[in-house]
């Protein structure tokens, strides 16, 4: 589970998210959407421990990700959308130096990542160092040492970047038993494909604020529209740029 409680962050005067309240529950498959600048990575680094919020606080099954830094991240798993991984290391060597991490035992660590990495296509590469491989498999590298350890709560962002579409369906098909299975998956995307065929239910996110959050059919009422969630999506971001561009006319008297 995810809790964001009256969650702010601010960068001198911007605020980048903006009194953001959310649950995603135990199992939810959950996409975040918005335009560039909305605050989805921001949220997302709140959530992962990687930013200090300003005000408001964020859980991660249970634990305060600022209070309890040690026991959150030991639920939580992230592959955000240009992952760090150590360059001179194989895909090997990584595997077992994360799965030690989460204190895998080395039968454990070969048992998954061994059927991960067959998933992926990744056995080739194995013995080569990661400085050496493309950026797909780069981004393949970090989905699995990611899933190593089975967390039950898995954040993503921009997962899709730089993967060919078998492997994209790859991801998809694991993110969904992930999620059947009861982990808690969170994703930012820009491909509204990816939200509207994956996710039980869709935040939208437009300069900081959650405006919108339900299922497709929640957030098609909302908009006024019966289409593609394409459709949805834009309108309901321009219902609210044109709300925000009244309040602006309101406050210089125009």
């Amino acid at each position: 589970m995810i809790e964001l409680i009256n969650l702010v962050k601010k960068f001198g005067a911007l605020v980048a998210v903006n009194n953001v309240t959310l649950t995603v529950p135990r199992g939810e498959f959950f996409a975040l959407l918005g335009p560039n600048a909305a605050g989805k990575t921001t949220t997302i680094k709140m959530i992962t421990g990687l930013m200090k919020p300003t005000s408001g606080s964020v859980r991660v099954s249970g634990y305060d990700v600022v209070q309890q830094p040690l026991e959150a991240r030991r639920q939580l798993a992230y592959v955000p959308d240009f992952p760090f991984l150590y360059d001179k290391l194989t895909p090997w060597e990584f595997f077992r130096f994360i799965g030690q991490l989460f204190l895998m035992d080395s039968a454990r660590i070969e048992r998954v990542a061994r059927d991960l990495c067959a998933r992926f296509s990744l056995d080739p590469y194995l013995g080569n160092p990661i400085e050496s491989l493309s950026h797909g498999t780069r981004q393949k590298v970090a989905i699995v040492s990611a899933l190593l350890h089975e967390p039950s709560v898995f954040v993503l962002d921009e997962p899709m970047v730089g993967i060919d579409p078998q492997h994209a369906r790859v991801l998809k098909d694991i993110l969904k038993e992930r999620s059947r299975a009861g982990t808690t998956v969170f994703i930012s995307t820009h491909q509204l494909s990816v939200a509207e065929e994956m996710a039980d239910r869709i935040g939208i996110m437009h300069e900081g604020r959650l405006i919108a959050v339900g299922t497709r059919d929640d957030l098609r009422r909302q908009s006024g529209t019966d289409g593609a969630l394409e459709q949805t999506f834009l309108a309901l971001t321009a219902q609210e740029s044109a709300v925000d561009m009244q309040g602006v006319r309101q406050k210089v008297g125009l």
